[in-house]
């Protein structure tokens, strides 16, 4: 063999006595121990190198021996990696994995040969050379569980040797193949049970912020749902995380949880409500059985738990805060969010769940009031008695930060203050820590925050004041639509009959204004409330107008109320709270279409739709006065003969409005403004020119009456076609009915004259 030359260093180090080397730039792992100081002794028969301390022969430890060299003297030298000596080591010995990183050189001359024996750093291997130099050289190279040149050790050990064995704790201290000791033993997130059996025990947290299993902070910034945790064991299970905002529209908290277990959902809900699919549970200390998870409920929050032969999940939810405990064998995953999962979070996203628009982003100027500095204090009192005293068991850390990053931006209000000191808390003792004196020390209660207090879906419950009472907040983004137009509720319904006004439970509450106190100009008409959804909502229609002022002018009827106190007054100074809301509902004049009637076919019925007005008008002829015999087609009519016509209408409220002929009048054409033209109703009296028109009915209800002599005109066609114009008269302070005199043909009301812009026409043709 080649000699192969070690000697790579410009300087070297002689050694002339017993000397202590500093090797901690190339220190030496020897079964799993590393080395940091290199012991050499020089003695009338041999040269010692030991690891530990200087060589005894009585206590001979981890040292190599050789002869003495001859003249007491070696030479020292610390080497720096050489690719190509790594290739050749490695190529001598395939069983080391790792790379080489220096090396430590002695070299003596013992008798007629030069000695170098080299120790090789692969970072937790080492390998040892020893070369002999005479005439040729013969080299020699190994690892340190061989033995090369002369070993003296304390222990030794083969590879893969149990050096050590507990299973009552599940450890074990094993000699690996590159000759490191190696401990083994449960993983971080799981216990020993007892006969070497490791169990997967772990424990996920979820406010606004998620601390997942691995103890990594995950931060949703939208108001969708997302799956927190599953579970390849249990496929048919999911837990999922509803994210909503409160006060600020930057900043999303946890806002309830859902269990799918085999297609059905238990929702876990503010307040410590829990819905099946969309009904109500009642549950109390004692567990509920409910599709295979266990139920219950005490002032701390709501617990589920899911329990197979070896796998057991409990979810609880306080409101704010869910803790998802896994306990299992040990290697079982978990997915979701709380698995510190590889996927994004669009892909953890359950779009079927959440609202089109909960990915928008909103941003708000930052909270001047919010002193960063003092919450940071706050948040540390995790590293302090009692709390350090689980610090061990449970890493503070991230609760830390998720405390200082949310507090730092939002007010400590709603028990936001403590809400992380308490999901730790609640953290230890699931490790079986009490941290007595907790409460105590940090003015927090154990208890959950706003139990049995049920908000809707666009409302959060919150503090009136810090510490004090709670109710139910609008939500920030929900409100800022009202905010924006200084409302209080949404526009006025107006439909046919009736016209409503809804307010916001939430934004009254946040002006102080009791809704219990409101009415309309009727003091007995009072808002009603939708126990759901906190909505107030006042209302009136024809059977009971609540004092609605009925108004009308050329274009429109107006019906308008008003909501106000019960303490309301119109003097001119008061000391109390007033409140006055008009609303009122604006109705535009139908449109009435021509429509074409031919006796013969016995009557014609037209759809209406103009606005929020949508009825039905029929036309029909009759050849008696109580309207019983309807004009047929085989109905045979005679110049002279009386006919009655009935216009009336189907979908109107009689109580509120009355249909007025204004004017009917006759042509041979189709067109209401065609000649030859005979006159039949002016200014909603019977024409006096002729005296076979007789008005029997008009503006009392919804329908108008009249009849007349058939006649035909003495020139152009013999078809005849009638053309009313009508109107919708408001009742309430008006007299619809026509006053007919000689002296006056037309209608009067107490508040307004009719005077049409562009007259509405209904028209009627015959032939005979």
């Amino acid at each position: 063999m080649d000699r192969f030359s070690w000697d790579l260093c410009a300087q070297k180090q002689t050694i002339t006595k017993s000397s202590v080397l500093n090797i901690s730039s190339c220190p030496i792992t020897y079964y799993g121990q590393k080395y940091e100081q290199l012991y050499v002794n020089f003695t009338r028969q041999k040269i010692v190198f030991c690891f530990d301390h200087f060589y005894n022969p009585e206590n001979k430890g981890d040292c190599i021996v050789g002869s003495s060299p001859n003249t007491m003297t070696a030479d020292f030298d610390i080497i720096q990696a050489d690719s190509f000596l790594d290739q050749w080591i490695r190529k001598k010995i395939q069983t080391i994995q790792n790379s080489l990183r220096c090396s430590v050189q002695i070299t003596t001359q013992v008798r007629k040969s030069m000695i170098t024996l080299a120790l090789f750093n692969f970072g937790t291997e080492a390998a040892l050379s020893l070369e002999a130099y005479t005439i040729g050289p013969v080299v020699s190279l190994c690892v340190f569980d061989c033995y090369c040149f002369v070993f003296t050790c304390s222990t030794v050990y083969k590879p893969g040797t149990v050096v050590n064995s507990n299973p009552q704790i599940c450890s074990s201290v094993t000699c690996s193949e590159t000759a490191t000791l190696q401990t083994s033993g449960c993983g971080p997130l799981e216990h020993c049970q007892g006969n070497d059996i490791c169990m997967l025990d772990t424990t996920c947290t979820v406010t606004g912020p998620i601390i997942d299993v691995h103890g990594q902070i995950n931060s949703i910034q939208d108001r969708c749902a997302y799956s927190l945790f599953s579970t390849p064991s249990l496929p048919d299970f999911q837990v999922q995380g509803n994210f909503d905002d409160r006060r600020r529209k930057d900043v999303s908290f946890l806002d309830s949880v859902t269990l799918r277990v085999d297609g059905h959902d238990i929702h876990l809900e503010q307040g410590g409500r829990v819905q099946l699919n969309d009904s109500t549970l009642t549950l109390n200390s004692s567990s509920q059985l409910v599709h295979g998870v266990q139920l219950s409920k005490d002032q701390t929050g709501v617990t589920a738990k899911l329990s197979l032969s070896n796998l057991t999940i409990s979810v609880f939810f306080d409101g704010d805060t869910a803790q998802i405990r896994l306990e299992g064998p040990a290697g079982s995953s978990v997915e979701g969010l709380c698995g510190n999962s590889s996927r994004s979070l669009r892909d953890l996203r359950l779009s079927e769940y959440s609202s089109t628009s909960c990915e928008m982003q909103y941003s708000e100027t930052a909270d001047s009031t919010i002193n960063c500095t003092s919450v940071t204090e706050r948040c540390n009192l995790l590293k302090e008695a009692p709390f350090s005293s689980c610090n061990s068991d449970i890493d503070p850390e991230p609760y830390i930060t998720a405390c200082t990053d949310t507090l730092c931006k939002y007010p400590a209000v709603d028990g936001l203050n403590c809400q992380f000191l308490k999901a730790y808390a609640r953290a230890c003792s699931l490790h079986d820590h009490t941290l007595d004196g907790w409460t105590s020390k940090t003015g927090c209660s154990s208890e959950a925050f706003c139990q049995d207090r049920t908000c809707s879906d666009h409302e959060f419950c919150g503090e009136k004041t810090v510490g004090g009472d709670t109710r139910c907040f609008c939500r920030a983004i929900f409100a800022s639509k009202y905010q924006a137009n200084n409302s209080l509720g949404d526009p006025t319904v107006c439909k046919q009959n009736s016209a409503s006004l809804t307010l916001v439970g939430c934004l009254l509450e946040d002006k102080g204004i009791d809704y219990s106190t409101l009415h309309l100009k009727d003091p007995t008409c009072r808002g009603q409330v939708d126990e759901l959804t906190h909505m107030v909502t006042f209302s009136f229609n024809s059977s009971n107008s609540c004092g609605t002022e009925v108004t009308a002018n050329n274009s429109y009827i107006i019906y308008q109320n008003t909501i106000r106190s019960q303490n309301y007054s119109s003097d001119v100074i008061t000391r109390n709270d007033q409140v006055q809301i008009n609303f009122s509902c604006v109705h535009s004049q139908p449109n009435i279409n021509t429509a074409t009637f031919r006796i013969r076919d016995w009557s014609v019925a037209q759809h209406i739709t103009s606005g929020a007005w949508n009825y039905t008008l029929t036309i029909k002829a009759y050849t008696d006065a109580r309207r019983t015999q309807l004009v047929k087609w085989n109905t045979e009519l005679q110049l002279n003969q009386k006919i009655w016509m009935e216009l009336k209408t189907d979908g109107l409220d009689g109580n509120m409005v009355a249909l007025v002929s204004k004017s009917c009048w006759a042509t041979n054409k189709a067109s209401p403004t065609s000649t030859p033209r005979h006159d039949l109703i002016l200014n909603g009296c019977a024409n006096r020119a002729d005296r076979t028109v007789q008005v029997q009915e008009n503006g009392l209800g919804t329908s108008t009456y009249f009849s007349f002599n058939m006649f035909r005109f003495t020139v152009g066609s013999a078809d005849i076609f009638l053309h009313c114009q009508l109107h919708l008269c408001p009742k309430q302070g008006n007299n619809c009915i026509p006053t007919c005199s000689k002296a006056a043909r037309r209608y009067r009301s107490a508040s307004f004259t009719y005077e049409p812009e562009a007259p509405a026409f209904i028209s009627v043709s015959w032939t005979y």
